[in-house]
C-alpha cells in the first residue's frame, strides 16, 4: 500500500463547501460528503485540522457595498465561519469522528480558544481540529487565516479545496481556451495574479516554504488522493 505524501495537513475550505446548490446556509448532505472525505484521509493515520470560510453565510464585501464599515463586515464574517465549523463538526461526530473547534474570538460555550500547543496535541491524539473565527482580526480573509494555522502546526501542506480542478491563467467557465497550471511558483502565483489565495496568505506561505495544492473538491476522494501523492490540480511552491 502507498504510503501517504503528507502526515499533518491543513485543509481549507470555502463556505460553499456547505451550501450545497444554494447559494447560502449549510446542507447537512454536503457537511456528511465533506465527512466522508475527511474519514478516509484518517484512515492513512494522516493528522488533519480545518480552516473554512463563511461566504455561504455572510459576504462582508456587500455589506461593504451597502456602506457598512468595513470591520464589522469582517467580524461578521468570522461568527459565519464558527456556524460552519459547528456544523462540519457535527457532521464528523456523527461519523465517529473524534474532533474540537477552536476559535480565534473566544466562545467557550461551543467552543475551545485557540491555543496552538493544545491544537498540536489534539491532532496528535488523531483528533480532527476547526479553527473558526479566522485569525480573529478584520482585514484578513480565512485564506490568511488558513496559511497562518498551517504554519503554526507545522503542517507539511496547505491544501485549498475549490469548485475548479487547479488555477487556470483564465476563468475555465468563461473561457473554453484557459490554460491550467499543473505548477506554480509563489512569485508566479502573485505576480500573475492568479486567484489561487489572496497574496497576503501566499506570501506566509512563500516565506516559510509551505506548498499550497489547489485542487476540486467535489472530484471522487479527491483529499485523499492528494495526500497520497496524486498529481491532481495545481502545486504552487518554490
Amino acid at each position: 500500500m502507498a504510503e501517504p505524501k503528507y502526515k499533518r495537513i491543513l485543509l481549507k475550505l470555502g463556505g460553499e463547501a456547505l451550501s450545497g446548490d444554494g447559494v447560502y446556509g449549510v446542507d447537512p448532505l454536503r457537511a456528511e460528503a465533506v465527512s466522508a472525505q475527511v474519514k478516509r484521509v484518517l484512515a492513512h493515520d494522516i493528522q488533519v485540522a480545518i480552516v473554512i470560510g463563511g461566504g455561504n453565510i455572510w459576504r462582508g464585501a456587500e455589506g461593504m457595498s451597502r456602506g457598512m464599515e468595513r470591520a464589522q463586515a469582517d467580524y461578521m464574517g468570522m461568527l459565519a465561519t464558527v456556524i460552519n465549523c459547528l456544523a462540519l463538526q457535527d457532521a464528523l461526530e456523527r461519523d465517529g469522528v473524534i474532533t474540537r473547534v477552536q476559535t480565534a474570538i473566544e466562545m467557550r460555550e461551543v467552543a475551545e480558544p485557540y491555543i496552538r500547543r493544545r491544537a498540536i496535541n489534539h491532532l496528535e491524539k488523531g483528533y480532527v481540529v476547526l479553527f473558526g473565527a479566522g485569525t480573529g482580526n478584520p482585514y484578513f480573509t480565512t485564506d490568511s487565516a488558513g496559511a497562518l494555522r498551517a504554519m503554526e502546526i507545522d503542517a507539511d501542506v496547505l491544501l485549498k479545496a475549490t469548485k475548479v480542478d487547479g488555477v487556470y491563467d483564465s476563468d475555465p467557465k468563461l473561457h473554453a481556451d484557459a490554460k491550467k497550471f499543473e505548477r506554480l511558483s509563489y512569485i508566479e502565483a502573485l505576480n500573475m495574479g492568479l486567484k489561487v489565495m489572496d497574496s497576503t496568505a501566499i506570501s506566509l506561505c512563500m516565506d516559510n516554504d509551505l506548498p499550497i495544492v489547489v485542487f476540486k473538491l467535489e472530484q471522487e476522494n479527491s483529499v485523499e488522493r492528494v495526500v497520497m501523492g496524486e498529481n491532481i490540480g495545481t502545486l504552487v511552491c518554490r
